[in-house]
């Protein structure tokens, strides 16, 4: 198998992804409780997730309020997903917010969420779209044996404990030449958290049969502010064997 990576423009590179337990700043994607080991799960347990439900969508690119940072979404998500309507798997899917720019695209759309509270928002986003919520554990979805086109994730896999076996779930989730969506950073500077796109396109390279790299720290609007980090999109598609 051959795997083709461009990007635009290339990713910086990061000394030492692996996580190390602190507190997120106000616009980050988890909250990660303090602790003495350096391999704690970097994500917060499930009440912390039922209680930032209330707030979750002040953040610009969580509730997607502002007219412009919508736009801006929507029109990433459009040249991301398929132009037809296509089987959308969102993956920690908060409030669904990216679930329902995907429905409104006319795709069919299974968001996935550990928070019930999450799920309850998202549900009351989308009434009478061609979707439908779960509770459950992102990593493993509770999806059966369903296929689809595209698993769609956005700042989820680098907080989890095996993002490499959490990948290789993902892609047997995938139909044949199905894409991967992913879309991470690697957020602060005097102590960054996340996962480079250097080391997630490493990851992904066995499972893919062409990855590409979008840079989204140069596109303000996307996050309602001027950012300093590194934020990006991979986009991984399976090969159609």
């Amino acid at each position: 198998m051959s795997t083709h990576t461009s990007a635009d423009p290339s990713p910086q590179p990061y000394a030492d992804p692996s996580p190390r337990p602190r507190d997120l700043t106000p616009d980050g994607p988890a909250h990660r409780p303090a602790g003495p080991e350096p391999t704690a799960l970097p994500v917060a347990d499930a009440a912390y997730w039922e209680a930032a439900a209330e707030t979750f969508d002040d953040e610009p690119d969580h509730g997607l309020r502002d007219p412009a940072v919508r736009a801006a979404w929507a029109a990433r998500l459009r040249t991301w997903l398929p132009a037809e309507p296509a089987e959308v798997l969102d993956l920690g899917c908060g409030t669904g917010s990216l679930s329902l720019l995907a429905a409104e695209h006319g795709h069919r759309v299974l968001g996935v969420d550990r928070s019930p509270r999450m799920i309850e928002r998202a549900r009351a986003k989308l009434p009478g779209r061609d979707a439908a919520f779960l509770v459950g554990d992102a990593a493993e979805p509770p999806v059966g044996e369903r296929r689809f086109d595209v698993v769609l994730v956005r700042h989820l896999l680098w907080a989890l404990p095996d993002p490499t076996a959490a990948l290789r779930r993902w892609a047997d989730l995938l139909v044949p030449g199905g894409r991967l969506v992913l879309i991470e950073g690697r957020w602060g500077e005097s102590d960054p958290i996340g996962i480079p796109a250097d080391e997630l396109t490493r990851l992904v390279a066995p499972l893919a049969a062409h990855t590409t790299v979008h840079d989204l720290a140069h596109d303000a609007v996307l996050w309602g502010k001027e950012v300093h980090d590194q934020r990006y999109a991979l986009l991984a598609d399976l090969p159609r064997t």
